[in-house]
């Protein structure tokens, strides 16, 4: 199952890479597109869900490596407000 590293720009210009087991992501995400934070964490979660859910149903159990992002992504997102200034921005997305 191919799998997609994505690089997220954050709002205080961090850039971080994180991991989907699937490339069901690109279903929820897009290169270049800006996000308020809360509809990004909206697109990621059920992004990563998906993903999830697909390894499940080809290997019989869930991907904990998408959950380990998701909560990553989740602590990152807590130093940024739901303000419309904060807007996170999906600057790559690699298949592996």
């Amino acid at each position: 199952m191919p799998s997609v590293n994505f690089t997220v720009k954050w709002p205080d210009g961090k850039l971080i890479q994180y991991y989907s087991p699937s490339t069901v992501i690109y279903e929820y995400l897009s290169i270049g597109q800006r996000y308020p934070s809360t509809q990004f964490l909206h697109q990621v979660e059920n992004g990563l869900n998906a993903a999830s859910e697909r390894v499940q149903a080809r290997y019989g159990f869930v991907c904990s490596s998408a959950m380990d992002t998701l909560a990553m992504i989740k602590r990152q997102a807590k130093f940024f407000g739901p303000s419309p200034e904060d807007q996170i921005e999906v600057i790559e997305m690699t298949n592996q």
